[in-house]
């Protein structure tokens, strides 16, 4: 055995005997026959699958104790705010250690198995990290981070500001969304939160890169052009007014707390300053200013809209360069006024 210990893997059904043998074929055991009669001596006990480790030391009896009493190694799985489902999907087809049962599903078909009522499931669960069993399967995994969702946005929204302008929790779901990828700097997520609400409050467009991004799907290649700018995709939040059809990414409880107590004030635009953060302007003039300023004087090679590459931070008005895409190589008209 070495000398760190050694993970057994005991699948579903597998008796005494197929375990005796397969001890012996892994060289854990010398020979089968003593720990089938030692299991034959104790009272009987289903063996609960699962993955178990074995240090240097154990004998017979203390494996057998351990196959009885289950104690099966835990693992753990980690999604992070502002992924998509189809992210987190690829996250749990890398872990060999789960049942992989979506492969061949549908998001749609994942929204149905989880009694999820919106053909599209994209923001109903909940970032975070995940103990789960090796028999485990990935949809159960995303089962429980649907419930979580569930269970913070009711709490969440019970508790929201008035004024808003959200009809149901699902609004609210989905400017978490947008919120969670427009923030570079978590403590702006409140006046990120204050500035969409006022829009939306204004019947102003939202002008937000990563609306026409997630729209985009797999046609966007990490530029963002005028062409984008200009497609009547219903996530073109500069081409439409109000919230896109649902969320664009899977938001943390930050994100929903801010989309649900938005910081008081009466800035209308923000830009990204390169470093993560943002400036934050009242008129349109004011907000022109910082985009040169920011944006085309003071651009540097090293130029970035979020400081870590879990979260993309194009500006309200004017697409820049985000953690998750090169540099824009074309930007729009800056945004509408009041």
């Amino acid at each position: 055995m070495p000398a760190d210990g050694y993970e057994l893997t005991v699948a579903k059904g597998t008796g005494i005997n197929l375990l005796a043998d397969g001890l012996v074929e892994q060289r854990l055991a010398r020979s089968a026959f003593p720990l089938k009669v030692y299991a034959r001596l104790r009272p009987r006990r289903e063996i609960i699958a699962g993955d178990y480790l074995l240090v240097p030391g154990d004998t017979l009896a203390t494996m057998l104790a351990k196959l009885a009493a289950g104690a099966v190694q835990r693992h753990t799985i980690t999604f992070a705010e502002g992924l998509t489902l189809n992210q987190w999907r690829k996250t749990l087809a890398k872990k060999d250690n789960i049942d992989h049962t979506l492969a061949e599903k549908s998001n749609t078909e994942i929204a149905a198995s989880l009694g999820i009522e919106y053909e599209n499931p994209e923001g109903w669960f909940a970032p975070d990290t995940y103990v789960y069993l090796s028999d485990d399967s990935d949809l159960t995994i995303l089962r429980r981070a649907h419930q979580r969702m569930e269970t913070m946005l009711a709490s969440l929204w019970a508790e929201r500001e008035d004024g808003l302008p959200y009809k149901t929790p699902y609004e609210a779901l989905v400017m978490a969304s947008i919120i969670e990828k427009e923030t570079g700097v978590a403590e702006e997520r409140a006046q990120i939160a204050g500035v969409f609400v006022r829009r939306l409050l204004k019947d102003m467009r939202l002008q937000t890169d990563p609306t026409i991004i997630y729209g985009l799907g797999a046609e966007f290649d990490g530029n963002l052009t005028r062409k984008h700018l200009r497609q009547l995709s219903p996530y073109n939040t500069y081409r439409h007014g109000g919230l896109p059809p649902t969320p664009i990414a899977n938001p943390g409880a930050a994100a929903l707390e801010a989309a649900l107590h938005p910081a008081v004030g009466n800035e209308l635009f923000f830009v990204a300053k390169g470093d993560g953060s943002h400036h934050f302007s009242v008129s349109l003039n004011e907000h022109n200013k910082a985009v040169r300023d920011f944006q085309v004087d003071r651009r540097e090679k090293n130029y970035r809209s979020a400081p870590t590459p879990a979260l993309t931070t194009p500006t309200t008005e004017a697409p820049t360069a985000s953690a998750q895409a090169p540099t824009v190589t074309t930007a729009p008209t800056a945004g509408e006024a009041p």
